[in-house]
């Protein structure tokens, strides 16, 4: 399978998803547009991977690079390209249907737990799952929603945390691939996200957390949508 990826943030990378893709024997091409990376055409691809970052997809006008992203996405989409988008990746994906992000009720930042709605619970890349399960956050906004648009998960914090546009097109505005050391990374970077909040968690309790359960539900849920 040929894979593009598209990252916001050097200290936000695809994490285990790399490495299912290697295990696989994947072709997986990371561009970084926020680097002034040129974005392929997405012909030659099957899936497309947009992953999170620090940008917000409510203010286009400070990152203009993503206007590119969400025209690529929109060009993905026509092409009937399984797509799948992580936190700012999943917002740019409703963006390209029409969908504007917003503010989420809440900001989260820590590992936390979503539950399944009852559309979750039948949609078939989260079959087995438990109804309510732990994931990791880090975010202030959430995806929009277009009119074919299901929430397959909400949190207490965010009523939008997983989203199905299409059975080939997910946003999760959640995590499941980001390491241990991915966190401590991100901790170092960009500090001022932990500052205190009804769902924020300190550095050394982020550190402290169990991720094999959480990215052992990411690669069955890449499998799964990839099958």
């Amino acid at each position: 399978m040929n894979i593009l990826c598209f990252t916001h943030a050097d200290f936000e990378t695809p994490g285990v998803i790399t490495d299912w893709a290697k295990a696989r024997g994947d072709r997986f091409d990371v561009v970084s547009p926020y680097k002034g990376e040129s974005i392929p055409k997405t012909d030659g691809y099957d899936l497309l991977v947009v992953m999170g970052g620090p940008q917000s997809a409510t203010r286009y006008e400070e990152y203009p690079y993503l206007v590119s992203e969400v025209e690529a996405i929109r060009t993905a989409i026509q092409q009937n390209k399984k797509i799948i988008g992580f936190c700012l990746g999943a917002q740019l994906i409703g963006a390209a249907l029409g969908a504007k992000a917003e503010r989420s009720p809440e900001k989260e930042v820590g590992v936390y737990p979503i539950t399944l709605t009852s559309e979750g619970r039948n949609d078939p890349l989260l079959a087995d799952m438990p109804e309510t399960f732990d994931v990791i956050h880090w975010h202030n906004d959430m995806p929009g929603l277009g009119e074919d648009s299901v929430v397959l998960a909400t949190s207490a914090g965010c009523p939008r945390q997983i989203v199905r546009y299409s059975p080939r097109l997910y946003g999760f505005q959640c995590h499941l691939e980001i390491t241990r050391e991915g966190i401590e990374t991100m901790t170092l970077a960009v500090p001022e996200d932990l500052a205190p909040s009804r769902f924020t968690q300190s550095r050394q309790e982020l550190i402290a957390q169990d991720y094999v359960s959480i990215h052992t539900k990411m690669i069955a849920i890449l499998n799964r949508f990839t099958t």
